[in-house]
């Protein structure tokens, strides 16, 4: 891996518009390798006032962008993904240094903004707008759709890029400008990729359409969520700043995109391939150190498998390997930080104090860095631990005896985001995703929560926030859409056969 062709030096600055902003005004922010606790590079971290300098650059940089046809918007952001390409390695492999993922996971995360930007390209001639019959003769009725202008994306540790791309890749062929804010664990990844960006729009005179700051949520996050300037919030992380992000957005009646926490549950049927539903379980569980808002969280096991699933469950979580996430064979890597770690062994003392059983993992591994057991507790629907989302691998099992009360019990938690059935019954299957199945943005039939494919919209219900990003027609959320009724007759009908003659 090169830092030095990722354009990563010792101190970093943490804004940049149309250019670096070489001064800003904050504290020099370290950001730690969690396998080793040890910093990797500082950022200087950028303040309000160098924020309001990048926003008011990307809105000079709108009044121009939103012109270019949208099939050559696509043209550069097709580009983007070939110079994505050309870093894949390098990238991946500090993905995986900064936010603790294995090599192979932070590839596939370039993988995915790679596959974002041929998505985009192609969309760039597809953002359709519909004709409609008017009832009225010699009219025309229509639909068209238009950039919205600034888009802020705020992101969460857990994908430091690949977020960032669902929204900016296409909000950029929507012919958005886009100001980013990375979470503050994972600065890094977001000064690479913006520099990879960079030279991209430099080529075609168009710097200032993807836009960087980091800085302290009070300072950055607060004054692009309040900015009225910015008609979309695109923001991944708990349900808390969620809420908050929508209090404050929504009072200036600004529009927003939430993806937000997600308590993944997935059904084992008595019928189910329970080894293709163990490969599922271990790698929902357990990837990323069950630090995705996908991971599968809560697993319903009908009571006659369940003895027999649990115990081959707890013999190959012995058989993950825990380690350096950059190392050949490493399954799973560290948590983000200490207060991951203390969250985790907080969250395990609540279950065994409200009836839950350890079966298998959950201490803190002795060595360097923010390593940990993947955790199998034995525990039942009632229990009030099992509706929060504890950012950690803790899998929770829970027995059932009819697919009813399993159905009841997956949707009796406050997030909505993925969910599964493993089954070979086509009945069991249509009753999961029916409408009194599953509740969630996502439901799975003998895959697991993890893994979501681009071409589908992404996100959830509930407390999960509603938004929708990615594939399908995910793009809408980034434009204004506009109705066009034009009259070419020579009379002038009102619609609802509604006369008004003087």
């Amino acid at each position: 891996m090169s830092f030095e062709r990722l354009g990563i030096a010792a101190v970093n600055p943490g804004a940049c518009g149309r250019d670096w902003i070489p001064d800003t005004a904050g504290d020099l922010l370290p950001s730690f390798n969690p396998s080793t606790g040890e910093p990797i590079a500082r950022v200087r971290l950028a303040m309000e006032d160098d924020c309001g300098e990048v926003v008011w650059n990307a809105l000079q940089v709108f009044e121009k962008w939103r012109l270019c046809p949208a099939p050559r918007r696509g043209q550069i952001v097709r580009e983007i993904g070939d110079e994505l390409r050309a870093a894949k390695d390098d990238l991946g492999a500090l993905v995986s240094v900064e936010c603790g993922k294995i090599l192979a996971e932070g590839k596939g995360e370039v993988q995915e903004m790679i596959d974002i930007a041929d998505f985009a390209a192609g969309l760039s001639r597809q953002l359709y707008g519909l004709t409609m019959p008017s009832e009225r003769p010699g009219h025309r009725l229509y639909e068209q759709w238009f950039p919205l202008g600034a888009v802020a994306v705020i992101t969460a540790f857990n994908f430091p890029v690949a977020v960032w791309s669902w929204n900016a890749l296409i909000a950029a062929v929507c012919g958005d400008v886009v100001i980013w804010k990375p979470s503050l664990k994972t600065p890094l990844t977001a000064i690479a990729v913006q520099h990879i960006v960079n030279g991209v729009m430099a080529r075609h005179g168009w710097q200032g359409v993807f836009n960087l700051v980091i800085g302290p949520d009070d300072a950055v996050a607060s004054r692009l969520v309040n900015d009225r300037r910015i008609p979309l919030v695109s923001a991944t992380g708990s349900c808390r700043m969620g809420r908050a992000v929508a209090e404050r957005v929504g009072a200036r009646l600004g529009r927003t995109l939430l993806e937000l926490g997600g308590n993944n549950g997935a059904i084992l049927m008595p019928d189910a391939d329970l080894d293709l539903a163990l490969r599922a379980v271990l790698f929902g569980a357990a990837g990323t150190a069950g630090q995705r808002c996908t991971t599968l969280r809560r697993l319903f096991v009908h009571e006659d498998i369940f003895d027999r699933f649990t115990a081959r469950l707890t013999a190959a979580y012995g058989q993950i390997r825990i380690g350096d996430p950059l190392e050949a064979g490493t399954l799973m890597g560290p948590l983000i930080d200490e207060q991951a770690v203390t969250q985790m062994m907080e969250g395990l003392d609540r279950a065994r104090e409200q009836g839950g059983e350890v079966l298998r993992g959950g201490r803190r591994l002795a060595r360097p860095g923010h390593f940990v057991e993947p955790a199998i507790v034995k525990a039942n629907a009632s229990m009030p631990i099992v509706k929060e989302e504890i950012f950690a691998p803790i899998l929770y099992l829970i027995p059932f005896s009819s697919l009813d009360q399993a159905i009841d019990w997956h949707n009796d938690v406050p997030q909505g985001l993925s969910s599964a059935i493993f089954t070979g019954s086509l009945r069991a299957a249509e009753a999961f995703l029916s409408p009194r199945g599953s509740d969630c943005g996502i439901a799975n039939v003998n895959i697991g929560t993890s893994g979501a494919e681009i071409g589908g919209a992404f996100g959830g219900e509930k407390d999960t926030g509603g938004g929708r990003e990615s594939g399908s027609d995910s793009w809408k959320a980034y434009m204004r859409r506009q109705t066009v009724t034009i009259n070419g007759s020579g009379d002038l009908p009102l619609a609802q056969g509604i006369t008004f003659e003087l």
